[in-house]
């Protein structure tokens, strides 16, 4: 059968295994140069060595009262080092003289024990020498612990965290004999409980030097402050349940006929009163404030504030708030507000309203603040407390720059301005929260950094608005840019014609030439107006196979009928057939013809050929716009042919070259130039052949180059 007794042997084996544990970590460490005093070794090593004999011999037992007196010296010992450390057992006269006392008071024990073995057989005797002993236990335990506790009261700031640890273990070791002899004493006995629980404080006081050793005493329990709540919440319920069971049972000593009667109308009230109260907000916000004013140093758990804040403008989804929102509920998130406003600069320098967070019936003015309060804020950058204006105790003159809804209003209760780079970009307005108090200066830190975050948000998002506006009005412009070059090349060939038809107009076949001109000029227009939405994307009918030298053909005709002369020449055609569009190819090859037109003189020619070729990326089809004209620089080429609005004409657009290239690009093609100053340009364009119909006309080109 387990009793106490043989459980409290067991547990003073195990205390006495890991105090010996410590002792070798400790020597060890001493052996790698850490610093461990012999004091702290030797009162471990003496304290493992009195569990060792209490759970061999007992603990009443005359060795293991000679060993509890050696390790109390040890550990009186460990405290003079611990004086000593910044040398107040110099400074502090009483401290050596009182140590000397209690270890003279500890050494008594030692008669004690003598007497207790001459007398050994007179129990009268034995029970006064017991006696004895426990008071001399009394007054050394208690000496020892205000020695202890001016230990750690006494020490500077810097040298409490050295000894935090220590005095927590000699505290728990001798404040547990202190009432272990105190009920000896009272009570001419010890339980057996008692004397098996004296093994697991030893054993925690163990542990806590062990730490002490490890962390230079500088380690610190910072339990969160939901744990905190928590556990105040376990103390305050724990504390009713002890007043409501002493309730009880008063009425039940009361007796009396309705002694069961009342008992049931107590238990009934109490139940609906604490039902009552826990669920409430008001009390859970009422309990954080007590907590956090006289449990903690700081008002606010800064990290677990971060991450929430964090999460609450990170958090996009399909539940989210918008951003705006989501900048009120960051804000009356720290001061537990229920609700907000937001306001941001209007036209004229005024405030007006942005978004509504849990808020839905409070009206504003069309202009929420005047631009006078704006540029208040904005200078100063304080966060106003409009409890604090409508006691008239404002230091800055807030109150007369306050809008008359604001101060009549007494569910408004702080502005928080959004300052980025001196700038006012928003006010948060925060209503009332169920327990409204004093904002201190930890409250206008937070809420001021706060602030400037999510300004900087606010800030990037109507950065990005306007980024994108621009762009849509950039792509609006490119698309009207491509638009007045391919009109401004119709108007061209259009005027070329007019003049022409002064000077052919009674020519049969310059008419004929005229009407064909003309029919693909309202054609091109036409489809300009239907391509007008895909400019700028780089999207293309639908790719067929095509002949290319037919296209190339009509391009230099239509040209040459345009001009009047023939200064076109489509030469060296080669039949083959690529995968493209047709009206978008018509187009890209229109745009290089035209621009070498224009470096070319009239009196030296266009030269556009075809053929075909096959490399490692396959069967290409090929067609090359050739002109002897003012030709382009190679930096020019490199960097610049390709960029919209660059030009080497006067007043040119700079779109032809790029638009042909987005566009052949868009058909899987490709463009090369060559190009040399003063000799001309050569534009080559590639386009994959169609397989099914031109593998086979390749084979003799590919037997002749074999």
């Amino acid at each position: 059968m387990i009793t106490w007794v043989s459980t409290g042997r067991w547990m003073d084996m195990v205390a006495a295994f890991v105090a010996m544990l410590l002792v070798v970590w400790l020597i060890e460490r001493r052996r790698r140069g850490k610093g461990t005093g012999h004091a702290d070794v030797a009162a471990v090593a003496l304290t493992a060595l009195w569990c060792l004999l209490c759970s061999v011999s007992g603990a009443q037992s005359v060795v293991a009262t000679l060993g509890e007196v050696a390790r109390n010296l040890a550990w009186l010992l460990v405290v003079l080092r611990l004086f000593a450390r910044d040398h107040r057992d110099e400074t502090v006269s009483p401290v050596r003289p009182v140590l000397a006392v209690l270890a003279l008071v500890e050494t008594f024990q030692l008669a004690l024990v003598v007497l207790v073995v001459r007398f050994a057989d007179i129990p009268a005797a034995v029970t006064m020498i017991g006696q004895l002993s426990d008071l001399f236990h009394l007054l050394m335990t208690t000496g020892a612990l205000v020695l202890v506790h001016n230990l750690y009261v006494g020490a500077v700031a810097g040298q409490r965290g050295a000894v935090r640890w220590n005095c927590l273990a000699l505290a728990v070791l001798w404040g547990y004999d202190l009432n272990y002899y105190t009920i000896a004493y009272l009570g001419h006995m010890v339980p057996d409980e008692l004397v098996a629980l004296r093994a697991l404080a030893q054993g925690v006081a163990v542990v806590m030097i062990g730490i002490a050793a490890r962390t230079g005493g500088s380690l610190r329990l910072s339990p969160s402050r939901t744990v905190a709540f928590q556990s105040l919440v376990l103390l305050v319920i724990g504390i009713y349940l002890i007043v409501m069971v002493g309730a009880a049972q008063s009425v039940a000593w009361a007796g009396g006929n309705a002694s069961e009667l009342v008992q049931l109308g107590f238990a009934f009230v109490t139940t609906v009163v604490i039902i009552s109260l826990v669920p409430s907000a008001r009390l859970r916000r009422w309990l954080n404030v007590v907590l956090a004013k006289h449990f903690f140093q700081h008002r606010y758990d800064y990290r677990a504030e971060w991450l929430r804040f964090a999460r609450t403008i990170g958090r996009v989804d399909a539940n989210s708030l918008p951003l705006h929102a989501r900048v009120i509920q960051a804000v009356a998130d720290i001061t537990d507000s229920a609700r907000g406003l937001l306001l941001v600069p209007g036209e004229g320098g005024t405030l007006v309203l942005a978004a509504q967070w849990q808020w839905p019936t409070m009206e504003l003015p069309a202009t929420a603040m005047d631009p006078r309060a704006l540029a208040f804020l904005e200078r100063t950058g304080f966060i106003v407390d409009l409890d604090q204006v409508r006691k008239g105790t404002d230091h800055a003159g807030e109150a007369a720059l306050m809008p008359a809804w604001m101060i009549e209003e007494q569910a408004v209760w702080v502005l928080v301005p959004l300052l980025h780079f001196e700038r006012l970009v928003g006010l948060v307005v925060l209503g009332r929260p169920a327990l409204a108090r004093e904002l201190d200066w930890e409250d206008f830190d937070l809420l001021g950094v706060v602030g400037q975050q999510l300004a900087s948000f606010l800030a990037e998002q109507t950065s990005h608005a306007a980024l994108l506006e621009a762009s849509r009005f950039d792509e609006f412009n490119r698309r009207i840019a491509f638009v007045m070059h391919d009109i401004k090349n119709l108007a061209s060939q259009l005027a070329l014609l007019a003049r022409n038809a002064e000077r052919h107009a009674d020519n049969p076949a310059f008419r004929g030439d005229m009407l064909v001109t003309l029919r693909n000029s309202a054609d091109k227009l036409n489809a300009l107006i239907a391509r007008l939405s895909r400019y700028g994307a780089g999207a293309v009918p639908v790719i067929e196979p095509v002949d290319l030298g037919d296209i190339v053909r009509t391009v230099a005709a239509r040209c040459n009928v345009a001009i009047g002369r023939e200064q076109v020449f489509a030469i060296d055609i080669e039949p083959c057939r690529v995968l493209a569009s047709r009206e978008t190819l018509d187009q890209v090859l229109s745009h290089l013809v035209q621009n070498a037109l224009d470096a070319t003189d009239t009196a030296l020619g266009v030269f556009l050929g075809t053929r075909r070729y096959r490399d490692h990326e396959g069967a290409w089809g090929v067609v090359e716009v050739v002109d002897s004209g003012s030709g382009m620089s190679a930096d020019f080429v490199r960097n610049r042919l390709f960029t919209p609005f660059v030009s080497t004409k006067p007043g040119g657009f700079g779109i032809g070259a790029f638009e042909a290239r987005e566009l052949i690009t868009a058909m899987r093609g490709r463009i090369d130039v060559e190009s040399r100053e003063g000799l001309g340009s050569r534009f080559t364009v590639r386009l994959p052949l169609a397989p099914a119909l031109d593998v086979p006309d390749l084979l003799p080109a590919l037997k002749a180059a074999s």
